[in-house]
């Protein structure tokens, strides 16, 4: 397993929509086992391909790993199916801005569907921060920073925060 590089933000591969895995390989495996090396290493509790320059439908995160065991998840294109209409706003970290929390809404519990490392399909309800990472992981792989989500005020004053 290896480390890699985070890209952070304005990298525009941060900004791309990443392509589906075709098939799940040895390389696709590796990359996995890399990333959430990267993750615990970072320390991070999600990281999409984008992030790592791997442009591809996936992520990883393990949400309870400081307060617990891990418990590993890796993500293979995934499909939000279904998003509560109840939202909360909080403080959202992305190893891709580093030094930069700012306050995003999100859906309180979602409905995942992704594949896994084994090739099977899965669907999980996810609830508090489970889905909020999983939805904040989930943009990454659309091209969209938690900068994106915020309005145009918020945004000029966490850009001006992030270029100090």
């Amino acid at each position: 397993m290896a480390i890699l590089p985070i890209l952070t933000w304005p990298d525009r591969r941060l900004s791309r929509r990443c392509a589906e895995v075709a098939e799940i390989t040895p390389e696709v495996a590796q990359l996995a086992a890399d990333m959430l090396e990267t993750m615990y290493a970072a320390p991070g509790r999600g990281l999409a391909g984008p992030q790592v320059g791997a442009m591809l439908r996936l992520f990883v995160m393990d949400t309870d790993w400081k307060d617990g065991p891990r418990a590993p998840k890796v993500v293979i294109n995934p499909d939000i199916l279904w998003m509560d209409d109840t939202r909360i706003e909080g403080p959202e970290g992305c190893l891709s801005l580093p030094g930069i929390i700012p306050q995003i809404s999100r859906a309180t519990a979602i409905r995942l569907r992704y594949t896994g490392l084994d090739g099977a399909e899965r669907e999980e309800l996810l609830h508090g921060f489970a889905a909020i990472c999983a939805q904040h992981e989930f943009d990454h792989l659309d091209g969209i920073m938690t900068l994106n989500r915020l309005a145009p005020e918020a945004r000029a004053i966490a850009e001006k925060q992030y270029y100090l």
